[in-house]
């Protein structure tokens, strides 16, 4: 069904008003806009295409965010779905220039995986961030010794200049923890479970992990950080699977995005169907996870583990 023309000025208004955030969140926002006009007029991604001179495919990514956007096919795009009052179209002809803006993350693209960049992109717009590791620390929470040790490791990291390249970038990626309640996009709340074999694994030598440690515990006293081990006790649990991060935005129009993350890749899911399965499983583990407040008890019986 076609929507009423009022209800559809509305909605755009609502989008504008929460349209904040970096150029990946502002991408995904105007091309979810672009996909609800579509839809709405009942065209399909094909007949959209035409209208553009390109394919269903890139109607595709515009829709997901995934590309920049030229002024012309947006402006087409908005003519064929019918927007046709002047300040709305200029209102979201003007968001171009901020989505097609590039990151603090891509003064780093000599050493950034191609499909490492969008997720950093949803991580600095994140309100909320879930996140369960077996392998190694959450890199939001790795010290600089600890980053080094890991980025050592990647087949990708062929230099020190990459090296240190990738864990100033891990850094960086951490500041937003610290923000106060008066920055643009105010710091995020982190909720980490972490699988006790990443205590177990040393990466660098003893004096690394102390710091690591000490590091987690410090970060666990924070009030925006929560962190809880999955101990080995709890014997088996539903995240068997591997690891995995949830992000969730203050900005209503955005979905939760579930990120996987691979050898050589990355998934991105967003619809409900499946990330209500990641967040159930995250749930489950925080239930079965010993509490926060047992944390630091935790990680002090590691401390020991790494000497004085």
């Amino acid at each position: 069904m076609v929507a009423d023309p009022v209800e559809n000025h509305q909605a755009t208004q609502d989008f504008l008003a929460n349209s904040s955030g970096g150029p990946t969140v502002l991408r995904i926002l105007l091309g979810t806009q672009l996909r609800r006009l579509r839809q709405e007029k009942e065209i399909s991604r094909h007949d959209a295409g035409y209208a553009i001179r390109a394919s269903h495919a890139k109607i595709s990514r515009m829709e997901l965010g995934q590309v920049s956007f030229k002024r012309r096919d947006v402006d087409d795009l908005l003519k064929l779905y019918g927007v046709d009052e002047r300040e709305q179209r200029e209102a979201l002809l003007g968001l171009i220039s901020s989505a097609n803006a590039q990151g603090w993350w891509h003064k780093y693209g000599d050493v950034l995986p191609h499909w490492f960049g969008v997720y950093v992109g949803l991580e600095e717009a994140a309100s909320v961030i879930r996140t369960f590791e077996v392998q190694f620390v959450p890199g939001l929470l790795q010290t600089e010794g600890y980053a080094r040790s890991v980025i050592r490791l990647s087949r990708t990291a062929t230099s020190d200049d990459d090296v240190n390249s990738r864990v100033r970038m891990r850094m960086h990626r951490q500041r937003r923890l610290s923000d106060g309640p008066d920055a643009e996009i105010p710091a995020p709340r982190l909720w980490a479970v972490i699988d006790e074999a990443v205590l177990h694994r040393p990466y660098g030598d003893s004096k690394v992990m102390r710091e690591q440690i000490e590091h987690l515990i410090e970060m666990a006293r924070r009030p925006n950080i929560t962190i809880q081990i999955a101990t080995f006790d709890m014997g088996g649990h539903p995240a068997a699977g591997g690891p995995f991060s949830i992000m969730r935005f203050p900005t209503p129009q955005l979905p939760d995005v579930v990120y996987l993350e691979q050898l050589n890749s990355a998934l991105y899911f967003d619809k409900y169907d499946d990330t209500s399965g990641y967040a159930q499983t995250m749930d489950h583990l925080a239930t079965q996870a010993p509490l926060p407040s047992q944390t630091e008890g935790i990680l002090k019986g590691f401390l020991e583990r790494y000497g004085d």
